[in-house]
């Protein structure tokens, strides 16, 4: 099982109104692309590792043969 690597930035934390939450969808779209590519890629290895228990990577062996 790998560690994650992410931190929590309290300093960025705040309290505010329900009626003043801003839609997940609007947060993204402020966001640049490397951002929330990056993050999809934890998001992806994080499931991994909770549905399979282990570190993504090649599933299979492959085999040269020499063709006579």
């Amino acid at each position: 099982m790998c560690p994650m690597n992410t931190t929590v930035d309290r300093t960025k934390i705040r309290k505010i109104k329900f009626d003043e939450v801003q839609s997940d969808f609007q947060f993204w779209q402020t966001q640049p692309y490397e951002k929330r590519l990056a993050m999809l890629e934890q998001i992806r290895k994080e499931y991994i590792d909770w549905k399979y228990d282990t570190d993504p990577g090649f599933c299979r062996v492959y085999q040269i043969v020499k063709r006579a």
